[in-house]
């Protein structure tokens, strides 16, 4: 196995931040990360080509806020398991 660059361990750690960056707007700033989707999927004229869909399983708040979290923790665990191993394999 070839050693990986440091550009593409900068971009990876980048795309890591930003989803760790989305976990804790849904963590921690919960109501205003719900509002902003909420609101991304309410206005007109919508880009979003499965808004119904999405817009359906918004609506019931409490249900998803759970599932948003439970997914959320897998994917921190994966992203850091995913982020310790491209530094371990570019540090080799």
């Amino acid at each position: 196995m070839t050693q990986p660059s440091l550009g593409f361990v900068i971009i990876f750690l980048l795309f890591s931040l930003l989803f760790l960056s989305n976990s804790y707007k849904l963590w921690f700033k919960t109501e205003e990360y719900y509002q902003s989707i909420y609101n991304s999927l309410t206005r007109e004229p919508s880009v979003y080509p499965f808004r119904a869909f999405f817009l359906k399983r918004v609506e019931n708040k409490r249900s998803w806020i759970l599932w948003q979290k439970v997914f959320s923790l897998l994917g921190i665990i994966a992203v850091l398991a995913a982020d310790v191993l491209v530094v371990m394999a570019y540090l080799k």
